[in-house]
């Protein structure tokens, strides 16, 4: 393990399982899609292991080739599905313990703060309703062309913080959450609150790896900060 002295100034982060307890049900928003897939006449084979946003998207290029007209309303119909999906789950969810007290203490030392989410801006706003004032980008899907793991979703939030990769971090408690931090160049820090599972995250190989968020203050008090 390497150790060196690190001066952060912006950190971004995952929203469902790292900031949040949301209990969104994939293999169910996965259903919905595939029947609505079906639904359009549009084969479904090999997309039943996609992300779901990613399965939205390769059914809406299939259904491209043969109904281009239909392509506006699957769409809308595809995201209003998912959406209710996760404004379920939010109305059931809450914030990790001490996130706020984090963020708080993060703004007080000028390290700016960013959320990258898959997750809709109604899902987010829905348990986290005051994140503007703790949080000074907040990305969820819509506000970005290409979701994570994509670079851009990334860039987008750095770019709205002034921040440069080589002195901002990505913490999440998924997979995808490191590799989208990797590609971009950012300190990664994985957290164990999701529901990926230890052993999946460490496969990951974030830089550091944290029980929750918050326990980022305490890294960053300390010098040096440990790098893997």
């Amino acid at each position: 393990m390497k150790t060196g002295k690190l001066s952060l100034k912006a950190i971004l982060f995952d929203f469902d399982g790292t900031l949040a307890r949301l209990n969104i049900d994939f293999t169910l928003m996965r259903r919905v899609v595939l029947e609505l897939i079906g639904n359009y006449g549009v084969p479904q084979d090999g997309l039943a292991d996609l992300f779901v946003l990613e399965m939205i998207e390769a059914g809406g290029k299939r259904l491209a080739e043969t109904r281009p007209e239909d392509l506006p309303a699957y769409r809308n119909k595809a995201y209003s599905l998912i959406e209710a999906i996760e404004m379920d789950a939010a109305r059931q969810g809450d914030l990790i313990e001490g996130i706020r007290p984090m963020l708080a203490e993060l703004q007080r030392s000028l390290i700016g703060t960013g959320v990258v989410s898959r997750n809709s801006g109604a899902a987010i706003a829905a348990i986290f309703p005051d994140i503007h004032q703790y949080c000074n980008a907040v990305i969820p899907r819509e506000l970005t062309s290409h979701v994570k793991p994509h670079p851009e979703h990334l860039l987008t939030a750095l770019h709205a913080l002034h921040a440069r990769p080589e002195t901002s971090a990505m913490v999440g408690d998924h997979p995808m959450d490191i590799r989208a931090g990797k590609e971009v160049g950012l300190l990664t820090i994985g957290v164990l609150t999701g529901s990926s599972g230890p052993e999946i995250l460490r496969e990951a190989a974030p830089d550091i790896i944290v029980n929750s968020a918050p326990d980022i203050i305490g890294l960053l008090r300390r010098q040096p900060l440990p790098r893997s």
